[in-house]
């Protein structure tokens, strides 16, 4: 079975593909899908504005969102996260989108008072590891509370691994 397809792109270029990587039997599906795409050289220079773009976008949404995560921070005086420099930007805007996201669906839209309110901020300044927010950024806020009764549980040790 061929391991190498030389392929007539669509823009007309020819390119010779090393499929070897490819199973056997998904070789000739591949390069006919092949057919039906640009080149490398073609795409690249037809998207390379966009994959800068696209950077730039991103590099603006970030820092729009850790400015409201600090400026977030500040007003509700969260302390400041704790780990490598590289997790902490990171972990700061996971914490405020869980944070954010439990207000909305425990007091906004739940039946929350002040006092759970409070009762959970407390638990959620006692975790100081930038890396427990950045692992908890895919919950749901209504699991908030009890993740963070699980991470204060003092009968772990003599020292909470999560401060």
């Amino acid at each position: 079975m061929p391991t190498h397809w030389t392929v007539e792109h669509a823009c007309s270029h020819q390119v010779d593909h090393d499929l070897s990587n490819r199973p056997a039997d998904k070789r000739a599906g591949f390069a006919r899908w092949l057919v039906s795409k640009d080149c490398a050289d073609c795409w690249k220079a037809a998207h390379g504005a966009d994959s800068a773009s696209k950077e730039e976008w991103l590099a603006i949404k970030r820092a729009a969102e850790q400015e409201a995560a600090a400026a977030w921070a500040t007003q509700f005086d969260m302390p400041q996260l704790e780990g490598p420099a590289k997790t902490l930007n990171w972990g700061e805007r996971s914490r405020h989108q869980l944070m954010t996201a439990a207000h909305t669906a425990l007091v906004v839209e739940g039946t929350w008072d002040d006092a759970d309110w409070a009762e959970l901020e407390e638990k959620a300044r006692s975790i100081t590891r930038a890396g427990w927010w950045i692992d908890q950024r895919d919950a749901e806020g209504t699991d908030l509370m009890e993740l963070l009764d699980a991470a204060t549980v003092q009968d772990r040790g003599s020292e909470n691994p999560f401060r």
